[in-house]
């Protein structure tokens, strides 16, 4: 049997069994996440291509549209969405959307207040409160996701702003990436946006029937797993993910985010991946909406340099997305950066996407932004000066408040 095996099984295919049950022992999800077989997805590579889909999708809606953002802008692109919403109520469109508070502070209150003349639902999440204690003054629904109809979702790093959509000059715009799903795993974003309706509101959202027919023909070939997070899970399912994701890789790992602060957890992780033979790239933004997180990101480039993980730094453009692409074929995208914040304080929604055609996509699209990119080397990172060094070592100290 053993020689059988060893002629008849090519070895990647060894190397990622092994690796795919080592990362069934790792998760450790309080209720295992359910695999969604034969959806068909679709990638979104920017934000012109983003937004014109998710508003072309808003426009063929026939039930009901949950929408779910961080942040949404008063600005040209802000406005085109809430007039889509508006114009699909008129047509018997049921319009639930949730927004967080604090993440559309700048956003003038008349915004929402016009949409709620206009007949859309909405909640305004966790408006500060000492009802729940002061500890959830800090929590965000960092989520971006848009269901229609059951049966079709965005998902992605896009907020609703102009600098999402590219609609503003190069310093100013966001790199950001994007898909939609069709198909049963969209019933579970459904039940995940009643969950965080219903916290709020303490009853569920009213929504109208629809979604995938019993017995329906699956539209696609991708397996598809949703991964959910926030302060109300005892443990970090969105971190559990990722560590899960990286114990699998036999080959590649390929990691894109704009905000990284892993911990230990994750750091352990990759170095792991690196001494047992798996090629480690990281793609970080060069410039930062939050410099702080700059600097702390650079704290850890030393170590990892150091046992041959590759880092990038992209110069052209802000980074936004948030991918995770496993030996091309297993791609991780969502919403939750690889930082604490994202693990441990953020409502999260990320979709793990196991289908080789689109782990190609992924990795063409992404081949291009590591080459507009440039490469830190150890020698140029260690030659940084006193001051910076000083101040990467100050803002650890606050690493968990980031």
């Amino acid at each position: 049997m053993r020689g059988i095996m060893a002629k008849g099984t090519p070895i990647r295919h060894n190397k990622r069994l092994v690796r795919m049950l080592r990362m069934f022992r790792h998760i450790r999800f309080a209720d295992q996440p359910a695999t969604y077989r034969r959806n068909r997805v679709e990638l979104h590579p920017d934000g012109p291509h983003f937004f014109q889909a998710l508003f072309s999708a808003i426009r063929l809606a026939e039930h009901h549209i949950l929408a779910e953002y961080y942040l949404i802008r008063n600005d040209s692109t802000g406005s085109a969405f809430a007039a889509e919403l508006a114009d699909a109520h008129r047509r018997g469109v049921q319009v639930f959307l949730i927004y967080d508070y604090i993440g559309c502070v700048e956003t003038p209150s008349a915004y929402f207040k016009n949409l709620a003349r206009q007949g859309i639902k909405l909640v305004h999440f966790n408006v500060p409160s000492f009802r729940r204690g002061i500890h959830w003054f800090d929590k965000r629904d960092h989520r971006k996701m848009t269901v229609i109809d059951g049966r079709l979702a965005f998902l992605g790093g896009f907020n609703i702003g102009d600098e999402y959509a590219g609609l503003v000059s190069c310093p100013f715009k966001f790199r950001d990436v994007g898909l939609s799903i069709t198909g049963s795993a969209v019933r579970e974003l459904e039940r995940i946006f009643s969950e965080t309706w219903q916290m709020e509101r303490d009853e569920p959202p009213r929504i109208p029937p629809g979604g995938e027919e019993p017995g329906a023909r699956r539209p696609g070939r991708a397996n598809v797993i949703i991964v959910s997070g926030g302060p109300h899970h005892r443990s970090s399912f969105i971190r559990s993910a990722f560590l899960a994701a990286i114990t699998s890789a036999s080959e590649s790992v390929l990691i894109v985010t704009p905000y990284f602060v892993p911990g230990p957890r994750v750091i352990r992780s990759l170095l792991r991946a690196v001494r047992r033979g798996v090629r480690v790239r990281i793609l970080l933004s060069a410039k930062s909406d939050v410099p702080l997180m700059r600097l702390m990101g650079r704290s850890y480039y030393s170590a990892l340099l150091k046992e041959g993980i590759e880092i990038c730094e992209l110069e052209r453009e802000l980074l936004h997305a948030k991918v995770m692409l496993i030996d091309g074929e297993r791609t991780v995208i969502g919403s939750a950066n690889l930082d604490q914040r994202s693990f441990h304080r953020n409502f999260e929604i990320n979709g793990i996407i196991d289908n080789g055609a689109f782990g190609r996509q992924i990795a063409r699209m992404l081949d291009q932004d590591f080459r507009d990119s440039r490469a830190v080397t150890l020698e140029d990172h260690e030659r940084r000066g006193k001051l910076s060094q000083l101040l990467e070592k100050m803002v650890t100290l606050v690493a968990w408040f980031l």
